[in-house]
């Protein structure tokens, strides 16, 4: 919500900056990162968590995207996003891996080094980073314009003011408290389910790997569900090694028709997701070899989110374009990733339906998309873009949110530089600054080669 003038006046200005950053999961950093690189000056990121990385740190170990799918996979992804996996890579903290589903080969990290990671791109860069501090309000002109924020924090609420804002929530909730035009999941489609991860140790992959592997996981799921037995809530699910020995990963939960703009049915899906965690640990010990010692020893640290608000921006990225390829002359990003679309059925179970760009192809992502319809100071990075349903289910990969947050950074920077608006930013100075970084905008022609000893091809340092 706007605060009231009278309001404002009480609460302490703590800082005023050129860019402020709204949400420090994996495309908030970039922004800021983004930003401070391009000379944007005093860059500051509030995040509510007490670590950085969003999605990247607090329920997945994955960065998927920077490959397309298929048998002859091109990297569509660079740039600072590069820059973060070569930091996890120099830990020893990483490795390609193929996706169950034929998503695209991911990266796996470990996700507690990848939170020292991100404090230290950060730190370097000059961004200020508070944390434990969360939104609660926009101070706007007599205009409408963002002037500033109000913030929660342990010290009480805090105003902080600045020239440009970015809004990299997952929410939107920098946009939503502006009144900015918003779509909400599940007005028009279903909302995409949310998901708990956990993670169990003591596994004995040799020998799941010797039973069939995901093949056998995946038929004693379904049998299970067929029988009724354990109470698994859908036949199907993902779970991959870890960067620890003798750990796994998963993703097998499924919570449905959840509003998680909603505080009350948000919480009751954390239960859910927890209560759902710990029967698939029972199925794993009891009908999956390799699992017979094994357990739980960790949860995400809340229920995954796929989509709640999205910004109506000044271009809408649609299905038709995934699946047609599209080409846009203000591109930022390329996305070769399929529309993975998380949804319930009539029955009470869960699905999940799959639409693949043809050809192993990538489509153009244009900066358009990032910039909410009839704003000159702000932008959107992240899953909160302008994309309806289907699309966004393509391109929420955090390596695209990355790049998302990239390209909002620069473009922020250029902003200031040039004293422009958002929609006045030069579309091929952006595109001459995203490529000097090693930003992606053109599909290789030469497939890559996911073999560790190319890694310096797939991943140049920046």
């Amino acid at each position: 919500m706007t605060s009231s003038p009278l309001l404002l006046e009480k609460i302490p200005l703590f800082a005023t900056v050129d860019v402020l950053v709204v949400g420090g999961g994996s495309a908030g950093c970039c922004a800021a990162l983004a930003a401070a690189g391009e000379g944007a000056g005093a860059v500051l990121l509030i995040e509510r968590y007490g670590f950085l990385g969003g999605t990247s740190t607090q329920m997945l170990d994955t960065f998927y995207g920077f490959f397309t799918p298929g048998e002859e996979p091109r990297k569509v992804v660079g740039g600072l996003p590069d820059t973060v996996v070569n930091a996890l890579d120099a830990a020893g903290a990483v490795f390609l891996r193929p996706n169950t589903y034929g998503a695209g080969t991911g990266v796996n990290y470990n996700p507690e080094r990848l939170k020292l990671v991100w404090d230290k791109l950060l730190a370097t860069a000059g961004v200020r980073v508070l944390l434990h501090a969360t939104l609660v309000a926009a101070d706007q002109d007599a205009a409408g314009r963002i002037v500033g924020v109000v913030i929660s924090t342990k010290s009480g609420f805090l105003r902080l003011n600045a020239r440009r804002f970015i809004d990299a929530s997952g929410d939107a909730d920098l946009c939503h408290a502006a009144g900015v035009p918003l779509e909400k999941a599940g007005e028009r489609e279903p909302a995409q389910t949310l998901t708990t991860t956990f993670r169990m140790s003591n596994v004995d992959l040799p020998a799941y790997a010797a039973a069939g592997g995901k093949r056998m996981l995946m038929e004693r799921m379904a049998e299970a569900v067929e029988r009724g037995a354990h109470g698994l809530p859908r036949k199907s699910g993902s779970l991959h090694e870890m960067n620890a020995r003798g750990c796994i990963s998963t993703v097998a939960v499924r919570v449905a028709e959840v509003d998680a703009t909603d505080f009350e049915q948000l919480g009751a899906a954390e239960r859910e997701g927890r209560r759902q965690a710990f029967v698939y640990e029972g199925f794993f010990r009891e009908c999956v070899p390799g699992f017979g010692a094994a357990n739980i020893v960790g949860l995400s640290h809340q229920i995954g989110v796929r989509e709640t608000r999205r910004v109506y921006g000044e271009y809408r990225l649609t299905q038709e374009d995934c699946l047609s390829v599209a080409r846009f002359d203000d591109r930022v990003l390329l996305c070769g990733a399929p529309i993975e679309d998380h949804r319930a059925t009539k029955d009470g179970g869960a699905e999940t339906v799959w639409g693949y760009v043809p050809g192993g192809q990538a489509y153009d992502v244009p900066y358009r998309t990032l910039v909410p319809r009839g704003r000159d100071e702000l932008w959107v990075a992240g899953r909160c873009f302008s994309a309806t349903h289907d699309a966004h289910a393509s391109c929420r990969s955090m390596a695209q949110t990355m790049a998302m947050g990239q390209a909002a950074g620069t473009a922020a920077a250029l902003s200031l530089t040039a004293k422009c608006g958002a929609r006045e930013v030069s579309i091929p100075e952006l595109q001459v600054r995203l490529r000097a970084s090693g930003s992606t905008l053109e599909a290789p022609a030469q497939p890559a080669a996911t073999g560790r000893e190319e890694w310096a091809k797939n991943f140049p340092n920046n």
